[in-house]
């Protein structure tokens, strides 16, 4: 269910600003995008599994949070991350 180590310094590789970048918004969202989708192919198989259901939520809650943030302070910075992790507006 969880990102591998190695997952999650590929995908800081990917979207970070710059060379010692893991904070960003962009690298925040990605890494928890790549969480929900783990997490959403866990319920398809553990449909009554309700305790990682309430974390799935606040996941999706605090990436919501992210883009807001970003698209009001930088709105190219959120379309493009928006195209490149295929999420919808």
């Amino acid at each position: 269910m969880s990102v591998t180590a190695e997952r999650k310094q590929e995908l800081i590789k990917d979207n970070a600003r710059g060379s010692e970048d893991t904070g960003s918004p962009e690298v925040q969202v990605a890494i928890l995008t790549e969480r929900i989708v783990n997490l959403t192919e866990h319920f398809k198989t553990h449909a009554k599994d309700n305790h990682s259901r309430r974390g799935l939520l606040m996941m999706v809650n605090k990436r919501r949070s992210l883009l807001d943030y970003l698209r009001k302070t930088d709105a190219q910075r959120y379309t493009d991350l928006i195209a490149k992790l295929g999420l919808r507006k």
